[in-house]
């Protein structure tokens, strides 16, 4: 996997922060300089903050940990979801609900709640219901399935979370900190990066510089998947090849 280089960090805008009077002062490390009142994000730090991030979440997928994505902001909610169904990962892209990690026993409610009603709605003796009714339950699993659709299959806790926007997702970030869950995050100048496990500093609101971190994030976790399936492979096989020696 190779770490995006200078000349594709800049094609992205991934080193564009905020004016200087939005700024986070924790964020002056990872800031290169500013330029006409904006400040200018050192994309050394970027890509440095990319390799642990990556080698992190690389680990974690081989060890069959979950990866919650949370990107709920218009230019990188739909980056966000397509990454994380690449890697058959939960994610968030519609709304972050208060509780959804701290009463996550609620939550599951709800998402029973949404598998019921589309099973009843692909049950064919509902039939006779009235178009109203139809109608009704169709616009209840909209509803629930815009926003728990992507955390239907996940039975347990997460093992992390990968943050787009933290300042946007800060009921995430509390939720994730409180529970003592892993945290890796894009950190744009008006942010605090102490907030995270794992900051990773780069703009956050242009779709180019938000698609490069995530893919390359995902890709990270999608060769630890690869690693994790090698040795599962390796291991069935060394197994059969010793059922098949002792009963030789």
């Amino acid at each position: 996997m190779q770490t995006p280089s200078h000349k594709e960090l800049l094609d992205a805008g991934c080193h564009f922060g905020h004016m200087k009077r939005k700024w986070n002062p924790k964020m002056s490390p990872y800031i290169f300089m500013e330029r006409k009142g904006i400040h200018v994000i050192d994309l050394n730090r970027t890509r440095e903050s990319l390799e642990e991030a990556g080698k992190v979440l690389r680990q974690m997928a081989k060890s069959g940990k979950k990866i919650l994505f949370v990107g709920t902001k218009k230019q990188g909610c739909a980056i966000v979801a397509e990454a994380a169904k690449s890697v058959n990962m939960p994610y968030v892209s519609d709304r972050w609900l208060g509780g959804m990690l701290t009463n996550f026993s609620t939550i599951r409610q709800s998402i029973r709640k949404m598998q019921k009603t589309q099973s009843m709605l692909n049950d064919t003796t509902l039939e006779n219901i009235t178009k109203k009714e139809r109608l009704m339950m169709e616009r209840s699993h909209s509803k629930l399935d815009r926003v728990f659709g992507g955390i239907a299959q996940l039975n347990r806790l997460p093992n992390a979370l990968l943050i787009l926007d933290i300042s946007r997702e800060h009921l995430a970030v509390a939720e994730a900190t409180r529970l003592n869950l892993k945290t890796i995050g894009i950190v744009d100048t008006n942010s605090d990066p102490t907030k995270v496990d794992f900051a990773i500093p780069a703009n956050d609101d242009a779709s180019k510089s938000i698609s490069l971190i995530i893919n390359y994030l995902t890709e990270a976790i999608r060769e630890g998947l690869e690693e994790r399936n090698k040795a599962k492979d390796e291991k069935d096989n060394r197994e059969a090849k010793t059922a098949t020696q002792e009963g030789a």
